[in-house]
């Protein structure tokens, strides 16, 4: 806390240099080893004179580094100590473990506030995780047929009826990055069509935890489109998964589709998730909760 002249003494109990009475003299300069000292006021001394403690304000006054009686000492007048308090009226900073869950009050420590993405009045400490922190939705844009490992082009971040909580995922050719090491969870949802049968479609998650050189398949889920008519029939797949990611460099995540029937189609569309993969960062990974 910053202050305007001189900042208080918490808690520093002093006992000032033998004063030695002139006679006629009501004004002392007080000194602890020799170096001038300044209290806080006179309310932060006790000043014991001829035996007898003198009150503040009435008896004695202090300003700066001189306390002056009310009225001049005379010789035989003994001052027989100075004590300085310090800064009484603050309790100054508790000594380690002094606190206690029973100190604090209900409701004391808040969670992180979140604003145009950014963490702020956060007073839980990092290490024990401050709720959602990151969220996005990614989505495909136009429709397209056939097997895509990964799906590769027309991502785009849903603007329609959300941003994004946090950084957010990057992503480059369909491969998404993390903004942050965390533990996720990641969900995924097909919708397609075909005017006949396919036995299987798939829709996958991909994880990759060596910077890309190599995914594997971590969830996937197959549905299948039978059609006995001539019209278009369509189907949904989900899948989902959560992930440990304790490294933003080597992590990254793609979607998979395969089908039976290449002539499949994957919606799209630009204004609605029709398709859409949503990324929820639940809290710390647990390297990070287990090492502070």
């Amino acid at each position: 806390m910053a202050y305007i002249g001189k900042t208080p003494v918490v808690g520093n109990f002093q006992i000032c240099d033998a004063i030695s009475v002139v006679n006629g003299q009501a004004a002392y300069t007080l000194q602890v080893g020799g170096a001038n000292v300044i209290p806080e006021s006179a309310n932060h001394m006790i000043v014991s004179l001829n035996g007898v403690i003198q009150k503040p304000g009435s008896s004695f006054t202090v300003s700066g580094s001189t306390m002056t009686f009310a009225s001049n000492l005379a010789t035989g007048d003994s001052i027989d100590f100075v004590q300085i308090l310090g800064n009484v009226l603050d309790i100054g900073a508790p000594s380690d473990a002094t606190v206690t869950t029973a100190k604090l009050g209900d409701s004391a420590v808040t969670t992180a506030k979140i604003n145009d993405g950014a963490i702020t009045s956060a007073k839980i400490n990092s290490s024990v995780g401050l709720g959602i922190t990151e969220a996005d939705q990614w989505r495909w844009t136009a429709s397209f047929t056939g097997n895509a490992i990964p799906v590769t082009s027309n991502w785009e971040r849903n603007d329609t009826s959300f941003d994004k909580i946090g950084t957010g995922m990057t992503e480059s050719s369909g491969i998404f990055t993390f903004p942050s090491t965390g533990i996720y969870y990641i969900t995924s949802r097909a919708y397609l069509s075909l005017n006949s049968n396919s036995r299987y479609n798939e829709l996958a998650i991909q994880l990759s935890t060596n910077g890309g050189s190599s995914y594997s398949v971590i969830a996937d889920t197959y549905t299948h489109i039978s059609n006995n008519a001539s019209d278009t029939t369509y189907a949904n797949a989900f899948v989902n998964a959560i992930i440990d990611v304790t490294n933003t460099t080597n992590f990254k995540v793609s979607i998979k589709v395969t089908n039976a029937d290449v002539n499949t189609s994957w919606e799209g569309n630009t204004n609605v998730s029709s398709n859409s993969t949503t990324f929820i960062r639940l809290g710390d990974t647990w390297w990070q909760i287990e090492n502070g």
